[in-house]
């Protein structure tokens, strides 16, 4: 295989945008701010991504890929272990200690879209979408009907933001990790009476 050409200059600025919003987050960013720390200026940051806004929610994409353990943590419900210790592990892969700046990032951008309409709009599309697309296509495939696998897996993301919440307020893993282990065996109960024979 042949060596790598050189990195494009939008993913560089995306990579360095990345960089400093797990850092510094976005209160108060500005791209005159952001353009002097990457080394780069806002007409080029504006040509290559169109608004603050878009920059931001690219670079938290990219951002994610930095978190393995975080980005692969929902295809640990593919496997032929007992539902109940495959969400355990997707727990595990979120709540890991590593993924915690990327976890502050991510809500303190949803706290922004959530206040502010129309800033974020394709980030609160992804958000709500993604994780659930998933985990309903895991459900699927394990003999639950596509409309109960949608609801269960709409479910199951709250709950897993509801506990990514919890666990960076309170910091007590131990007792966030009982608090989804209880709740995975609960869910896995009416997984199974959700599927069919």
């Amino acid at each position: 295989m042949g060596a790598r050409g050189p990195e494009p200059e939008s993913g560089r600025l995306l990579r360095l945008t990345a960089g400093y919003v797990l850092e510094h987050g976005i209160a108060g960013l500005t791209l005159r701010r952001l353009s002097t720390a990457i080394g780069t200026n806002n007409r080029m940051l504006l040509y290559y991504f169109g608004s603050k806004e878009q920059l931001i929610a690219r670079a938290l994409l990219v951002a994610s890929t930095g978190f393995p353990a975080l980005s692969s943590a929902i295809s640990a419900l593919d496997g032929p272990e007992p539902l109940v210790d495959r969400l355990n592990a997707c727990w595990a892969g979120i709540a890991a200690a590593e993924n915690l700046p990327f976890h502050r990032l991510f809500f303190e951008v949803f706290g922004v879209a959530a206040h502010q309409p129309g800033r974020f709009d394709e980030f609160l599309a992804s958000v709500g979408h993604d994780w659930v697309n998933q985990v309903a296509g895991y459900l699927r495939a394990d003999g639950v009907p596509p409309t109960t696998a949608a609801s269960l897996a709409r479910e199951l993301v709250a709950l897993w933001r509801g506990l990514q919440f919890d666990l960076l307020s309170t910091g007590d893993a131990g007792t966030v990790a009982a608090t989804h282990t209880a709740a995975a065996r609960a869910f896995t109960q009416r997984v199974s009476a959700a599927q069919t024979p």
